[in-house]
């Protein structure tokens, strides 16, 4: 089907737009499949070899990329090109419920540095830490760092990046962006957590996750939240509220109440704290003296039989979520992310049967698989934003 073209943000490709096009082609070929050769790049996207010679050299001039040699088989060893991952060039900020972690990346999204401490409440006291954090990491980098990336539990103003309101926290409309942005002296991007997670899916997921153009990220935390990625970009929908299935109702008499005061919604059957009610009701522990998450899950995979009837119960409620998302939006893959990847091994089957069991008799399922970007997708999705913009937008001078 053909889509139709936006006229009040189309732009007329002219000679410079074809070669920052055919730049970013060049450069994301180096990245998936490097260390690559010139030949190689050639052939893959049936660019002149000329035209891929002096592409390459305004990116090695640029510091983008490098040359490396590849194995010899018996005479000169060939060139290749590969990304040039040695300087920190993105700044991470995940900023979560309970904790916060700055970290900086390289070109190809390795952690270099990384630093964590608990969320305050008082927004003033969350933000010293984190510039503190900043400042000692860009001033580490040499001054190599272009970018920050900011994830954030709450809702997110997609074209200015501006944080309107993170609920959990009590934070109105709080300058996150600009205050960060002044004080570095680095642009900022800010992102909602779950589309951040989806990102990061996009840009360093598994093959069977970044190749697909229509994908959705269940992110599992306190709440739930869904990142959409429709035709290989994050969908934000109107003022960027898109994607808050955590609060479409799936029964009732759920185990917690949800950020709203609600106990009929998929965030108040599927989260994280309903996982650690479930536990402590069914041990006889208070709230108070119960696990955390990641605690919840270690006794789980050690076979404590309440941790485990905890999750798989959980997991049922996640599979009938997931099971409406389905039918709604018909994606290719479901990723279920968080801490509660590392319990997939309890949890999979559950999962997967409720969802096929509240899917409608010949409706297409989705494959739903766990995120491979460990404990932090969130963290990977705001070095993401940095990263990603560098890949999809391409200025050489």
């Amino acid at each position: 089907m053909t889509k139709r073209i936006n006229l009040k943000r189309a732009n007329v490709a002219r000679s410079n737009t074809i070669r920052d096009i055919n730049r970013q082609i060049v450069l994301n070929y180096i990245r998936e499949e490097g260390p690559i050769s010139r030949a190689e790049i050639a052939r893959l996207t049936a660019l002149q070899r000329s035209t891929v010679s002096l592409i390459v050299e305004e990116l090695l001039n640029t510091g983008l990329i490098e040359e490396v040699y590849g194995e010899s088989s018996g005479g000169r060893p060939p060139q290749l090109l590969s990304l040039r991952a040695a300087n920190a060039v993105a700044l991470g900020i995940d900023l979560g419920k309970k904790r916060t972690i700055v970290a900086s990346s390289d070109l190809a999204g390795r952690v270099l540095d990384k630093a964590e401490f608990a969320t305050d409440r008082d927004l003033t006291v969350t933000m010293d830490r984190i510039i503190d954090c900043a400042r000692m990491m860009i001033q580490k980098s040499g001054g190599s760092i272009e970018g920050v990336g900011l994830s954030v539990p709450g809702l997110v103003e997609p074209i200015k990046g501006t944080v309107l309101h993170i609920p959990h926290l009590d934070w109105d409309r709080p300058d996150i962006t600009g205050r960060l942005s002044t004080l570095t002296g680095l642009p900022v991007r800010a992102e909602n957590d779950a589309n951040a997670a989806a990102l990061a899916e996009l840009w360093f997921g598994r093959p069977e996750i970044s190749e697909v153009r229509d994908f959705i990220t269940v992110l599992i935390d306190n709440g739930i939240g869904t990142g959409i990625v429709f035709d290989g970009q994050i969908y934000h929908g109107k003022d960027g509220v898109a994607g808050e299935f955590g609060h479409m109702t799936i029964g009732h008499d759920a185990p917690i109440a949800c950020s709203a005061g609600r106990f009929d919604c998929w965030e108040s059957f599927a989260s994280e704290r309903s996982a650690i009610a479930r536990y402590s009701k069914a041990s006889g522990k208070k709230n108070g003296e119960s696990v955390t998450f990641p605690e919840l899950v270690e006794l789980a995979l050690e076979g404590q039989d309440h941790a485990i009837r905890a999750l798989k119960e959980t997991a049922e409620y996640i599979g009938i979520g997931v099971s409406s998302l389905i039918q709604g939006l018909s994606p290719e893959v479901i990723v279920i992310a968080g801490s509660i990847v590392r319990a997939w091994s309890v949890i999979e089957e559950d999962v997967k049967k409720a969802a096929i069991r509240s899917i409608c008799q010949g409706y297409p399922s989705a494959n739903v698989m766990p995120s491979t970007l460990g404990a932090f997708p969130t963290l990977m999705g705001a070095l993401s934003l940095v990263l990603a913009n560098k890949f999809a937008s391409i200025s050489i001078h």
